[in-house]
């Protein structure tokens, strides 16, 4: 009986007791080959406990895992380095024989944080030392990517305004975002990045910078892109925009955007495209739909502005919104007005499938149209919503 309850207390209390995670630890030599020189204070180290015993150094970080790099320094001069990964054991001289200047610099870097140094004197009495690193101020948030008519842009959506810099190579180029952390979402996003002359984006986190490498497609030349960066502020959101314009296309991109837009006609927004209009518009992100929409300095502003004049021509002279307010196309500033608000305008969504259907390749056109309505979406998500509202489009025909 006796037994039995002190069983059950073992186990309540083993249930309730934190567990502390052992990582293994490797042992690292940081001992100079050659002993400080002697001092007077050396006469009286013989009192002095632990002088004389063997030295170590455990070194921890949290989170574990950082690279450390570990100097053994006297009196300024590097007398050893080592690498090593946390949680490490530092195996030192014994005090006795180390100088009252002899140090261990520790410096510990891990992916997405702040680079940490700290500084122990080898005669001093801290046997461990544990470094909190800090996460790094400035985080990718989001990431942007837009595609059409011959040109394309890459936005990177941070925190704070990142030190970017920007260099070619032979086959595309990279962005380096100093002092940022990825994210799992923004690097996703990257991954599905395409586009006739890009061929894949891949984000890699380099201590504390955030490396993105632009692959362009066989046949492009990054010179030959016409690349240009810009800055700008998401107030809204509190977030920084840097964002590289490519245009390899040139004006003869934009007079096939116009051709195109052309021989759009009111079969292409009104019956059934209308139902489709509408269940997209359900399925999407208001907040997203309109900040994609309204004129924000991208290259697609003069595009968007251009398509809802057009909605407004074949819509029997007027662009109609679903609060019933409507506005003339062909006045400056009734269009502008309606820009504003075209996340609203009734076919319009029809109308830049319609478009884009017109103009890019059968494998660019979903991406096109994301480009345009929801260039922060995942692809996968936005081919689930252009899914469903296919679905109800072909339903209104009895398909």
């Amino acid at each position: 009986m006796l037994s039995a309850l002190l069983a059950s207390l073992v186990c309540a209390t083993a249930a309730v007791a934190p567990q502390r995670v052992a990582h293994a630890s490797e042992v690292i030599e940081l001992i100079p080959d050659e002993r400080a020189g002697w001092s007077p204070s050396a006469m009286f180290s013989f009192a002095r406990p632990g002088y004389y015993e063997d030295r170590k150094l455990r070194i921890e970080t949290t989170p574990p895992g950082a690279k450390l790099d570990l100097f053994y320094v006297r009196a300024s001069f590097q007398k050893r380095y080592e690498k090593a990964v946390a949680p490490v054991t530092v195996l030192l001289p014994k005090r006795a024989y180390a100088g009252k200047r002899d140090s261990v610099t520790i410096r510990a870097a891990l992916d997405g944080y702040r680079i940490e140094t700290v500084h122990v004197p080898v005669r001093g009495e801290r046997d461990e030392v544990v470094i909190d690193l800090q996460p790094l101020a400035n985080t990718l948030a989001a990431v942007s990517h837009t595609y059409f008519a011959g040109r394309a842009g890459l936005t990177f959506l941070t925190r704070v305004p990142a030190q970017v810099r920007v260099q070619t190579g032979d086959d595309g180029f990279t962005v380096v975002l100093g002092q940022t952390a990825g994210d799992a979402a923004a690097s996703a996003m990257l991954d599905s990045v395409r586009n006739p002359f890009v061929e894949h984006v891949v984000s890699n986190q380099l201590g504390e910078d955030l490396l993105l490498q632009v692959k362009l497609a066989d046949g492009h030349d990054a010179k030959q892109l016409g690349i240009r960066s810009r800055e700008s502020q998401d107030t809204a959101r509190g977030l920084h925009r840097y964002t590289i314009d490519m245009a390899p296309g040139g004006p003869a991109s934009v007079e096939r955007a116009r051709g195109a837009l052309g021989r759009i006609g009111a079969g292409d927004v009104g019956g059934c495209a209308a139902t489709f209009d509408e269940a997209l518009r359900r399925k999407l992100d208001r907040a997203e739909l309109s900040r994609a929409l309204t004129p924000r300095g991208e290259f697609t502003d003069p595009y968007l502005r251009a398509a809802l004049k057009r909605l407004g021509e074949i819509s029997g002279g007027a662009i109609r919104m679903e609060d019933g307010s409507s506005y003339r196309p062909g006045v400056p500033i009734e269009l502008t007005a309606a820009a504003t608000q075209a996340a609203s305008a009734k076919g319009f969504l029809a109308l830049l499938r319609a478009w884009a259907r017109e103009l890019e390749e059968p494998r660019y056109r979903t991406e096109a149209l994301r480009s345009l309505v929801a260039p922060e979406l995942a692809p996968d998500d936005f081919q689930r919503a252009l899914g469903a509202a296919e679905a109800a489009e072909q339903s209104c025909r009895g398909a």
